[in-house]
């Protein structure tokens, strides 16, 4: 009976969002591994909010809801990353190295809710941001300028700029030093 009403509910959904929802599985399960980059780049450019100039996206990229996803110039988006835009904006600012599977939500579940239900908020990384291999970044956290957050490391408070952050939750266990003079550029042929 259960099926059955699931079912029925998918049968209530309108047209445009049964295409939508195709064509993000589509997008997310077999256009993110084609192994050029300017396609992959081409068909992400269709979809999100904004997209800056130069990004580097790898294969296996995941989002959800692209239109509320913003990237900067020169941001690179490592083997399978996950960007989640459902529950508020997500900007990647300028020049941001986020690494193979991190993963970036903008909604989650509130535990003290008897019915299970969401909470999202937005998340901002700003400019020369470094995110370290998967590190979970959880909704309504703000990455400072040039902070660091390291690998494995599950982000649920705003890191001031500048700080390297590691652990869960994350702590901040340093300070970078850095003029911050760089600008990425990573172009594989076939990743």
């Amino acid at each position: 009976m259960i099926a059955f009403r699931r079912l029925h509910t998918l049968n209530n959904f309108p047209m445009r969002a049964r295409f939508t929802i195709f064509w993000m599985y589509l997008f997310n399960r077999w256009l993110t591994f084609i192994p050029f980059h300017a396609s992959r780049l081409w068909l992400l450019g269709l979809m999100l909010g904004k997209m800056g100039r130069a990004p580097s996206v790898l294969m296996g990229l995941e989002v959800r809801d692209p239109q509320n996803i913003e990237l900067g110039n020169n941001v690179v988006l490592n083997r399978g990353v996950l960007l989640d835009g459902r529950g508020g904006k997500l900007i990647i600012g300028d020049n941001v190295d986020i690494a193979q599977e991190v993963v970036i939500w903008t909604l989650g579940h509130d535990a003290h809710d008897d019915h299970h239900g969401s909470v999202g908020a937005p998340v901002t990384i700003e400019d020369y941001a470094w995110i370290g291999h998967r590190a979970i970044i959880l909704p309504g956290v703000r990455i400072g300028r040039g902070a660091v957050v390291g690998a494995g490391a599950v982000v649920a408070k705003d890191v001031p700029p500048m700080a390297i952050v590691g652990g869960v939750p994350a702590e901040i266990i340093g300070q970078r030093r850095s003029a911050l003079k760089y600008t990425k550029f990573h172009r594989p042929w076939f990743q």
